[in-house]
């Protein structure tokens, strides 16, 4: 069977930008569908996925996916004709609306009512047959089956939390056997998600985008400074439940739609919002602190009370809020459950990837969906791909390097020796981490390599932490992990304490609370740089690299040769290792 998954949800912020005009960029973003992204999964297997970003240069995109359809089916070697069914990470209705409210009305009809998929595809693909065979997954539904039906697990829990679904921001499932069933949601009206991404707008940050940028801020925070105004806002209760009561003070449709009322109502509590771009205070760090711990204590309410009712010891987790690695590494380290699962493509992409396999294992349950192990399902490029792109280019000297062996020497040596390294390899990863196949690698070990990357080729923010890259073998060396819970690790989606004995090691790695975003590698996984972490551990001692996306910064992580090289150069990289070829800018190489 051959079901293709969708995501995103077109000119979503084109209709915010017509409806109501006179509002800001940052206020604009805050329109549901991001993350736009297509896979195909093919019995049971995902063949093919990636998001529409990547091939439009557009960040977050909500467009509909056409390039990564396309993509999707050129990898299967079919036609839009040949599927079997067709999978929307959406399932909105028109009697989830608000009744009377024109501009709901419209929303509904131009950009959420399922029909208008069908209008996309027609557009982009005329004279192919879509409907009989197009159905819409409900949003949690879909973000719940990319964890469950990927990890491998036969019985768990699985959790679902994000800004919002159609109507509902928070669900608990149970996987038992194959079958998903639903115990107990949260409505919008008290969204985690929400309420995180509010306050990553207050502190001056783009909402929907730059929750990670006040994750790592929270580190350099008090903790208690501010507890008691978070318990006022977040209110934990008996059972699963919580609330957000803060929500509410967004009355009318325009605060809805801008948090203007929320917002109010954080300036009342704790001063003026910090402009974008503006100085970072104490204050600000401390507040992302306080809603970084308002967030953790309601998931861990909610985790520990379900796994008491129902005794299920493993969990797979996924929505928007499981893209935070700090509240992921806390539930991990708590040991509520023996394992957790949270998928590479754990936002809006990846109910893409999670359609295709609902719809597999409810219409074809007889074939067994194969367990995940690395999302390298995005576009690749043999070596003579690459070799005709660099003949093309004057502003580099490039050479083949055909023994593996020595290529991998000579990059450990370059990266023992401080160089920064672009590393492209292989198919290009799903979901927003660089996960080794399109890499910025260095030296770990010295902080200043950390500040040089973020102020010289990253061009961001100073608190910004990088993380680490270590062999499975090593993790538990350097890295506070657990024997045996190493592969959980595999996708950079938890963080955990460097050992205080290697602290001083990994300067460039380690956060100023001490933790660390880690990726373990296994030689199954990824051989080549499994193989190079050896290379440099055998030089320096220590198997471990700094590795974050081969990106700049406002720029998704590089798809091609072309962009590849392009971004080399305008990040003043040291070396690009593109396939087997090695690049540097101009000269001899």
């Amino acid at each position: 069977m051959r079901i293709l998954g969708i995501s995103g949800l077109h000119n979503s912020e084109e209709f915010k930008r017509r409806e109501l005009p006179g509002l800001s960029d940052r206020e604009y973003r805050i329109s549901q569908g991001r993350d736009s992204a297509a896979a195909l999964v093919v019995d049971g297997r995902v063949v093919a996925a990636a998001a529409e970003e990547r091939f439009t240069g557009e960040k977050t995109t909500g467009a509909f996916p056409v390039n990564a359809i396309r993509f999707c089916l050129d990898q299967g070697g079919i036609g839009l004709d040949d599927l079997d069914l067709i999978g929307h990470g959406f399932a909105h209705e028109r009697s989830g609306l608000e009744s009377g409210d024109d501009y709901l009305d419209r929303r509904f009809t131009e950009v959420y009512d399922p029909e208008r998929q069908l209008d996309w595809f027609a557009e982009h693909f005329p004279g192919a047959e879509v409907r009989s065979r197009f159905t819409p997954v409900s949003h949690h539904l879909a973000h719940a089956a990319s964890a469950y039906y990927a990890s491998g697990f036969d019985d768990c829990l699985v959790l679902v939390a994000d800004g919002r679904g159609e109507t509902e921001s928070l669900t608990v499932y149970t996987g038992i056997g194959g079958k998903l069933e639903a115990l107990h949601t949260v409505p919008a009206m008290h969204s985690l998600g929400t309420l995180y991404g509010v306050f990553t707008l207050y502190l001056g940050f783009e909402m929907a985008m730059d929750e990670y940028k006040m994750m790592g801020l929270a580190s350099y925070g008090d903790r208690t400074r501010y507890e008691r105004e978070l318990r006022k806002l977040v209110h934990v209760r008996q059972g699963p439940e919580f609330a957000v009561p803060l929500l509410a003070r967004d009355g009318d449709l325009l605060q809805r739609e801008t948090h203007r009322g929320v917002l109010a109502v954080l300036e009342e509590l704790f001063g003026p919002a910090r402009e974008p771009g503006g100085p970072l205070e104490q204050r600000h760090m401390d507040i992302a602190a306080a809603a970084q711990v308002a967030l953790e204590r309601c998931l861990l309410h909610v985790l520990r009370h379900y796994r008491r009712q129902t005794g299920l010891r493993d969990l797979c987790y996924a929505g928007g809020v499981a893209l935070n690695c700090s509240a992921n590494g806390l539930i991990l380290r708590s040991r509520v459950f023996d394992r957790v699962f949270v998928p590479p493509g754990a936002g809006d992409d990846g109910t893409a990837v999670g359609s295709a396999l609902y719809l597999h294992a409810t219409r074809k349950p007889e074939t067994p969906i194969q367990p995940m192990r690395m999302p390298y399902w995005g576009s690749s490029f043999s070596s003579e791909d690459i070799a005709e792109h660099l003949a093309t280019r004057t502003d580099v000297s490039s050479r083949r390097v055909t023994d593996e062996e020595e290529l991998l020497a000579e990059t450990a040596q370059a990266l023992e020796r401080g160089e920064v390294v672009a590393w492209f390899q292989g198919g290009m990863e799903f979901g927003p981490r660089a996960l080794g196949h399109r890499s910025i690698l260095a030296d770990p070990r010295e902080a200043r390599m950390r500040d040089h990357i973020n102020n010289l080729i990253k061009k961001r923010e100073d608190f910004r932490p990088f993380a680490p890259v270590v062999t499975e073998a090593a993790a538990s060396t350097f890295f506070e992990i657990r024997g045996g819970r190493e592969r959980q690790y595999a996708h950079m989606l938890f963080t955990t304490r460097t050992r205080q004995e290697h602290r001083d090691r990994l300067g460039a790695v380690t956060h100023i609370d001490g933790t660390a975003r880690v990726q373990t590698i296994g030689a199954d996984a990824n051989p080549l740089l499994h193989a190079l972490l050896e290379r440099f551990g055998g030089l320096t001692g220590v198997p471990v690299l700094l590795n974050t996306s081969f990106n700049l910064r406002g720029q998704p992580i590089v798809r091609t040769p072309r962009e590849a090289v392009d971004t080399f150069l305008r990040g003043g990289l040291d070396r690009l290792v593109i396939g087997d070829h090695v690049v540097v800018p101009g000269g001899v190489s």
